[in-house]
């Protein structure tokens, strides 16, 4: 399923939101400019690489943060980015921007930990937003799941567009994400489930559903989500 639009309209211009989006850019730009020398020593350094993480040396533990900002390629930002693009701006807009942004950089780095925790190969190293932005699906979740969200659902050559609940959209693709960090526990490590991280998926989700409502401070009484001529209580 490809989330295409939400239906609720952000009331303030979502700074917090657009600069998280331009930041990964920006990395992402520096990324592709590098020989693959370079790019191989920037994710050995940054990355999360299970095996790294040494309680002596503080450094190591840096990269819980530094590997929301890198990405795999162009397929994997660009998803990442649209998915942000949509729900963070609602996010931000129940939080405001200063406590927004600690809450996306502190989901991802609660991802990165349960990555960590449940990574069946340390050596190989975990980097992306996805956490992070699993952080924002979960706070979603729970501010708006009243809201509609217009997905492209393929169907074998077809797709088609429907709208849904974003208590469905988001439950399904959470309950998605829980199947295959199972299975993902049951197989051989080089199988790697197509190098998808789901715990961090996993991880960030449940944070930004439990944490969520302690950053939007007198933020969180219900709000009318509105799409059109309807309006969602």
């Amino acid at each position: 399923m490809l989330p295409i639009r939400d239906t609720v309209r952000a009331r303030t211009f979502p700074v917090g939101n657009l600069g998280l989006i331009l930041a990964n850019v920006l990395v992402f730009v520096y990324q592709i400019s590098l020989s693959q020398a370079g790019l191989d020593r920037l994710v050995a350094t940054f990355a999360l690489i299970p095996a790294r993480i040494q309680c002596h040396n503080p450094i190591s533990w840096m990269t819980f943060l530094t590997h929301i900002f890198l990405h795999g390629g162009w397929f994997h930002i660009l998803s990442n980015l649209w998915v942000l693009f949509i729900f963070g701006d609602n996010v931000e807009d129940r939080m405001g921007s200063v406590r927004y942004l600690i809450f996306y950089l502190l989901g991802g780095m609660a991802a990165g930990l349960v990555q960590y925790l449940f990574t069946t190969d340390p050596t190989i190293p975990a980097l992306g937003a996805s956490g992070a932005i699993a952080a924002v699906m979960g706070a979603y979740f729970l501010f708006y799941p009243h809201a509609r969200v217009v997905t492209l659902v393929p169907i074998f050559f077809w797709g088609w567009f429907v709208q849904l609940p974003a208590v469905v959209f988001l439950g399904i693709w959470f309950l998605m994400q829980a199947f295959y960090g199972v299975v993902a526990l049951t197989v051989p490590a080089e199988a790697s489930m197509g190098g998808v991280a789901w715990w961090a998926h996993i991880g960030g989700f449940l944070f930004g559903l439990l944490m969520a409502r302690l950053f939007c401070g007198n933020r969180c009484a219900p709000q009318e989500e509105t799409w059109g001529n309807y309006r969602y209580l």
